[in-house]
């Protein structure tokens, strides 16, 4: 926090630092912006719900807001806040100063999130009728306190506030708006910078660790020996990359439909989203951008990798609005995902689809989405009959999902075996299939290896995302890779 000590024309030695302090709530106080969450909660029901949302906004930005905050109920407790400025907060309202909210958010949100602070003595905010921000909130600040105030925003619009304060204090403006507020001749009580996403955080916030998934992609091209063809190298590359661009921009859907149920989880609390590291409003652009370019890249590679895409993104929407509170169907889901990624890589390259690899694929991944599952209900703490949060499953579930999960890992392990025996050895691919009788011991010993530390509770929430960092994991693939270039090339 930085300070500067001006003079201003109310304003005394006697009076300096007394005013009533009026807090701006998006992107000030809070981390992120209330028409947003609520837009997002609204839209997370029923995304065809935004045609309503247009009508509301034709009647005006307070109609809409008051709109959402009568039909939505946020968990403003879980919401992300400036905890620089609320502990400047809390000291002025300890110095004798008033302090209070001045927000273009709907009164009724605004009201529900002061009972969350305890210093708050005032709230001004929209009223169904009219828009409090920028001149709006300007006179009705002037009104109420005629001898003058202090204001924390953020925003351009916030500079209309700050000419007629007596002080400024900027949080989490932007560097041209700290210019023009700089260029107000005002006093500039402090300063919160604003908290940079970075290139990491933009990484984070697509889960680009995610895209080590796609790779799947590529596991077509190189059994159908295609792996030497220039042309169907650069096309599996091409479908990596459309599918890359889908994926994280259904990720960013997801992210903005579950944000308070990722506000209480152990891990996904940090996702850039969830903490207000990143703009909600920012995120409902980039997600459509990103789809849109993976669509570009589809149509290039033809009709039939569309078709793949439209696919996915159809589960993945489904999944994030309805099937991932069923139970059994949420992990089929998952697993489905994955499936399509071999069949996006198929339908690429032009291979011959293998109904051997599709099915092992499914029940592979229906194991480790129930691995998922298991240690979410695990690390919850949640007792018998209690829900998982935004989940279909019980405490009492745990035994069941663990079952689940083992008996669907061991009939990948099955799958391989017949496909050894039936198909392998007959198969021109192989030069020595022997090799291969390699990959289900090593598939059985991973398999059972992440049940082990899943059920001990030593397993993070994502057991794909565990395996490319777990050595033991990276060990096993090499044996299995060694394996494949020798039943190949031998």
């Amino acid at each position: 926090m930085l300070s500067r000590a001006e003079s201003s024309p109310k304003r005394t030695r006697e009076t300096a630092g007394r005013e009533p302090l009026a807090l701006d709530l998006d992107h000030a106080l809070l981390k992120t912006d209330l028409l947003f969450e609520a837009a997002a909660a609204y839209l997370s029901v029923n995304p065809l719900r935004v045609f309503r949302l247009l009508i509301w906004l034709l009647q005006g930005k307070a109609v809409l807001k008051r709109q959402l905050s009568e039909r939505v109920a946020l968990d403003v407790e879980s919401l992300p806040v400036n905890e620089a400025l609320i502990a400047y907060a809390r000291r002025a309202k300890r110095a004798g100063r008033q302090v209070g909210i001045a927000s273009a958010s709907d009164e009724l949100l605004a009201h529900r999130l002061a009972k969350r602070f305890n210093f708050i003595d005032f709230v001004v905010a929209s009223d169904g009728s009219s828009n409090l921000k920028g001149r709006a909130k300007a006179a009705m600040l002037t009104e109420r306190f005629p001898h003058g105030f202090a204001y924390a925003g953020d925003s351009r619009s916030d500079l209309a506030v700050w000419k007629e304060a007596e002080a400024i204090i900027l949080a989490g403006a932007s560097p041209s708006t700290t210019r023009a507020a700089e260029r107000l001749d005002k006093p500039i009580e402090a300063v919160f910078p604003r908290e940079k996403l970075g290139p990491k955080g933009w990484l984070k916030a697509v889960r680009a660790h995610q895209w080590a998934k796609n790779l799947l992609v590529f596991v077509p091209l190189v059994l159908a020996g295609m792996a030497a063809d220039p042309a169907a190298v650069a096309r599996a590359f091409a479908a990596f990359a459309a599918l890359s661009m889908m994926a994280s921009g259904t990720y960013l859907l997801n992210d903005l439909f579950d944000l308070a149920d990722d506000r209480r989880h152990w891990s996904k609390k940090a996702r850039p989203l969830a903490a207000g590291t990143m703009r909600l409003s920012d995120a409902m652009l980039l997600s459509p951008a990103l789809v849109l370019g993976s669509y570009a890249i589809g149509l290039y590679l033809g009709w039939g990798v569309t078709a793949i895409l439209t696919a996915y993104m159809a589960t993945t929407l489904a999944y994030s609005i309805y099937l991932k509170r069923q139970p059994i169907a949420d992990a089929f889901t998952l697993a489905l995902l994955f499936t399509l990624r071999l069949g996006l890589g198929i339908v690429a390259v032009g291979a011959e689809p293998s109904a051997w690899l599709l099915v092992f694929s499914m029940f592979l991944f229906t194991s480790l989405s129930f691995a998922k599952r298991q240690t979410e209900i695990q690390r919850s703490g949640i007792e018998n009959d209690e829900m998982l949060k935004g989940r279909g499953y019980r405490g009492g579930d745990a035994g069941f999902v663990l079952a689940m999960g083992v008996a669907t890992g061991m009939t990948a392990v099955t799958i391989m075996v017949l496909y050894i025996i039936n198909d392998a050895f007959n198969a021109d691919f192989y030069n020595q299939p022997l090799f291969l009788w390699a990959f289900p011991a090593v598939l059985f010993m991973w398999i059972s290896r992440i049940w082990l530390l899943c059920h001990r509770g030593e397993l993070n929430d994502d057991p794909v995302a565990f395996a490319l960092r777990d050595r033991v994991s990276i060990a096993l693939g090499g044996v299995m890779a060694a394996a494949f270039l020798a039943g190949w090339l031998s």
